[in-house]
């Protein structure tokens, strides 16, 4: 089992007694520590080492701890920076602030000032890599985010994405589950001119209610349990760049009522704060509902469903489509050939044909899944029939009610067979979610989980 992570210090102070009360104070708290008596060892400390945070005197000789503020901006940029100064010279202190410094403590000092700064100083640190790593993580998604489609609709599509790329209007994106709606908002942001900020994405369908706000808004040290330091939202996470709610239809009335708040008036608030905060994020939507009668029916808000409807584009299905269902094939064959290590060159005409009759309930997203399935059985250049699955084979015909006849019928497995038919078809039109699948068949989340384990359903599937 892996140790917890010790924030790493460096101690740099002329004084050896100091530098050695800090070093046992500093080991007691549960840091790791390392010291340096000037400058330029400590320099060398930040060039050859992973130091999380400095704490350094003001004066010293030769050098001052403002030299080691510019020199840590130029070797280790993230390494936050503690000054201590003497009383009565807090004006270097602050010139070190304003060079980068955290923050600055004045001598004498008290141990529990010295660690709460501490504390908040890594905090600091901790919170800003993670924004750093979602941003790097972000961008690793934005290869192969292409949409593909040369039927006339399609190509309606495009032409809108380009056009509402150049403004900064709220987009719902409205289609059946598996059409490619994050694809059009992630197309919508890199034709923007927003493109080299944020772009996140977040299904309000897939976490539970009393995280969402948190998720959504972000929250304050203390502001519920659990909530051990500040923590951003992803609309701040956001700044700049754009957010995208999937599955809006999803959401519970009060958090329609933030909602509408953050669109109105270009300010969020994070969980247990008394403060706004200003926002600059643009929000493209989306939804396999219908949300006008959602709104009919108040199950969804007016005036939140016109503030993100101010332009609706209907991604159409692909059976609507199916002229361009080989363009898309070839690019999953030619995708999941690179990344399976398989030499598959395409699909034979038998089998396009049957891929052309069938109506795809789980739309492009299932025949992604289709075609990996099929590289990874295959066993030569060419997918063949035998290599898709019998739904695409031998459609099932569409369900009637059998006659008893003279020798009986099997109830139970009839019954089995329809009702593991209906299960495999939740799990596809909600990608995948377990909760979602349960509401679309009506029945309870728990219910849902009792049915799959016995009928033997995979269980490889998402609870939330």
């Amino acid at each position: 089992m892996n140790e917890p992570y010790k924030a790493r210090i460096l101690v740099v102070d002329d004084e050896q007694s100091m530098r050695e009360f800090l070093e046992i104070f500093l080991a007691r708290e549960g840091y790791s520590v390392c010291t340096a008596a000037d400058v330029d060892t400590a320099a060398a400390h930040l060039e050859s080492d992973e130091i999380d945070l400095v704490i350094t005197d003001m004066q010293m000789p030769e050098k001052t701890g403002l030299d080691l503020i510019l020199a840590a901006r130029e070797v280790s940029p993230e390494t936050v920076a503690i000054v201590v100064t003497a009383f009565g010279t807090t004006d270097s202190a602050i010139s070190a602030m304003k060079e980068g410094a955290y923050d600055y403590l004045t001598k004498p000092f008290k141990v529990d000032e010295l660690r709460i700064v501490i504390e908040k100083a890594l905090e600091k640190k901790l919170l800003s890599n993670e924004n750093q790593r979602l941003r790097r993580e972000l961008e690793n998604q934005s290869r192969d985010r292409n949409i593909l489609g040369s039927s006339r609709v399609m190509q309606e599509v495009f032409e809108l994405i380009a056009q509402v790329a150049e403004t900064k209007t709220n987009v719902l994106v409205s289609g059946e589950s598996g059409t490619g709606k994050e694809l059009v908002a992630r197309a919508i942001h890199d034709q923007s001119n927003r493109a080299s900020e944020p772009f996140i994405a977040i299904n309000c369908g897939a976490i539970p209610e009393n995280l969402l706000e948190s998720e959504l808004f972000g929250h304050v040290k203390g502001a519920f349990t659990g909530a051990v330091q500040n923590k951003e939202g992803l609309f701040e996470a956001a700044a700049g760049g754009t957010l995208f709610l999937d599955e809006i239809g999803e959401l519970s009335q009060p958090l329609q009522v933030k909602l509408l708040r953050a669109l109105q008036e270009k300010s969020i608030r994070r969980v247990g704060d008394t403060e706004d905060r200003q926002i600059d994020v643009r929000i493209v939507s989306a939804t396999n509902r219908r949300l006008e009668e959602e709104v009919a029916e108040g199950r969804f808000r007016e005036d939140v469903y016109y503030r993100l409807n101010v332009i609706q584009l209907q991604l159409p299905a692909l059976r609507e489509r199916e002229e361009d269902i080989p363009l898309l094939a070839q690019h999953f064959i030619r995708r999941f050939s690179e990344e399976l290590g398989k030499e598959v060159e395409g699909m034979n005409a038998e089998a396009y044909d049957l891929l052309a009759s069938y109506p795809f309930p789980g739309n492009v997203r299932e025949l992604e899944n289709l075609i990996e399935r099929a590289v990874a059985l295959a066993r030569g250049p060419v997918i063949g029939p035998d290599l898709l699955p019998p739904t695409v084979v031998r459609p099932t015909a569409q369900p009637s009610v059998p006659s008893v006849t003279a020798e009986g019928v099997d109830l139970e497995s009839l019954v089995a067979d329809y009702e593991r038919s209906l299960l495999e078809e939740a799990l596809v039109q909600s990608k995948g979610v377990k909760k979602q699948a349960a509401r679309l068949l009506g029945i309870s989340f728990r219910s849902f989980r009792y049915r799959l384990e016995k009928l033997g359903i995979d269980g490889l599937r998402r609870d939330d």
